[in-house]
């Protein structure tokens, strides 16, 4: 799903870019000020949640940390539960980890054991899309819990980082939904 022009529009409008950060010659992405604004925000989550309905979602991931704050309140307004995927470490209690590949090393995130039932549908969300280390390892940490994967869907497609070409084995014929690729 593309975004409407005018929802494309609204967005875009609400997103910062911020040269040189976290290191020199990247261009960061700021969604707080779609966050700070209240109809950018409400339509972001609308759109979201026609993609649960969509995909008959019975569960949401939110990826660390943005896909939390953008994952909860689609759950809250689709009627679904939510569940967070997080660095290592971070949950207490009985967790599943997954370790996969960064361009500088190795990151693990886990969810909670007991989060997600066989059959569960659950809709990944994300902010942002870029090389998809983490949205690849959270659909391996997904069936490995016994639940299926309706979807992965983002803000923001990064498309010249070849996020969605390195996905693409691991979606396993679920679908990519990016509501803004640049």
């Amino acid at each position: 799903m593309t975004a409407s022009p005018e929802l494309r529009e609204l967005l875009l409008s609400r997103i910062s870019d911020v040269p040189d950060y976290p290191k020199p010659g990247v261009m960061f992405k700021d969604i707080t000020p779609l966050l700070a604004d209240p109809a950018a925000f409400a339509a972001l989550t609308g759109a979201f949640v026609d993609l649960c309905e969509r995909h008959r979602a019975d569960k949401v991931v939110g990826l660390e940390a943005r896909g939390f704050i953008l994952a909860a309140p689609v759950a809250v307004s689709a009627g679904i539960g939510f569940v967070p995927v997080r660095k290592a470490g971070k949950l207490p209690g009985t967790t599943l980890g997954q370790a996969y590949e960064l361009e500088y090393g190795t990151a693990e995130i886990e969810l909670h054991a007991d989060a997600l039932a066989p059959g569960d549908r659950v809709l990944v969300i994300d902010d942002v899309l870029a090389t998809g280390g983490t949205a690849d390892a959270s659909m391996q940490l997904i069936r490995r819990a016994g639940a299926e994967v309706a979807g992965l869907a983002v803000l923001l497609e990064l498309g010249f980082l070849a996020g969605r070409q390195r996905l693409e084995p691991g979606l396993k014929g679920a679908p990519l939904e990016a509501l803004i690729t640049i």
